[in-house]
């Protein structure tokens, strides 16, 4: 029979408990050393019994232990700063690998620097350029589509902008046409008007009212004057000027 579950409490009797100190505190002193024969690992045991007696164990030395764990636990500034600096270093490093790596690789792709390459590299450097190839012709040919695809729409929609403004156009043509017909009728009506009022105040002009006539005299010759027409009439009427008299 397998022993049972011993119930973890403070051991009531004097002897048992010296008994059982005993035992495990020698069966934990062989488990750090197998741990540090095992795993290569810097094991420290410290044991202090309860009438404190000191009980020790060291892979290498307790003392050197205790120093390195007060370094790791009592300077974190120290410790971090120096891992911080081991981490940004190991990222820098694999940074500069990959920028080179990328420059070869570009170099390649541009025909330079393939005397290292072998075959197989050769094979691999060409089924790349095959495909990038392949994808550039089919962007190109994606580019045209959709640019051809916008002239059309252009072109449709400069073909209705085109007709729009032509019926525009014609009807504003028909509205000017119209305005022209209406004056052109309206002018002819006019010009009759105008004939018309002329005759009527050319009638009106031959019929004179009697004249008012200041500043001369109305001179009748006798009959048998030897007066000339010529000195009785100075014009086309028989009337002398007033001054002359």
């Amino acid at each position: 029979m397998g022993r049972g579950r011993v119930e973890l409490k403070r051991i009531e009797n004097k002897i048992n408990r010296q008994v059982t100190f005993s035992k495990r505190r020698n069966g934990l002193l062989k488990k750090a050393y197998e741990l540090s024969v095992l795993c290569d690992a810097e094991v420290a045991l410290i044991i202090f019994s309860s009438r404190g007696k000191l009980y020790e164990f060291g892979s290498a030395s307790v003392t050197k232990t205790l120093e390195r764990y007060q370094r790791c636990c009592y300077t974190p500034q120290e410790n971090s700063i120096e891992h911080e600096t081991q981490s940004w270093y190991l990222e820098a490093t694999k940074l500069k690998a990959k920028y080179e790596s990328l420059q070869r690789t570009q170099r390649h792709l541009l025909g330079e620097d393939l005397g290292p390459l072998n075959v197989k590299e050769l094979q691999n450097l060409e089924k790349q350029l095959e495909g990038a190839l392949a994808l550039a012709r089919q962007r190109k040919q994606q580019v045209l589509t959709e640019q051809m695809e916008d002239l059309r729409k252009k072109e449709r929609h400069l073909g209705d902008l085109n007709r729009h403004l032509k019926l525009k156009l014609e009807a504003e043509g028909q509205n000017l046409k119209a305005i022209q017909d209406y004056w052109n009728s309206g002018a002819a009506d006019g010009s009759s008007n105008f004939h018309l009022h002329r005759a009527q105040s050319s009638q009106m002009d031959c019929d004179p009212g009697p004249v008012l006539q200041i500043g001369y005299h109305h001179y009748v010759p006798a009959e048998g004057s030897s007066v000339s027409a010529s000195k009785s009439m100075p014009d086309e009427t028989n009337f002398f000027q007033g001054w002359i008299l």
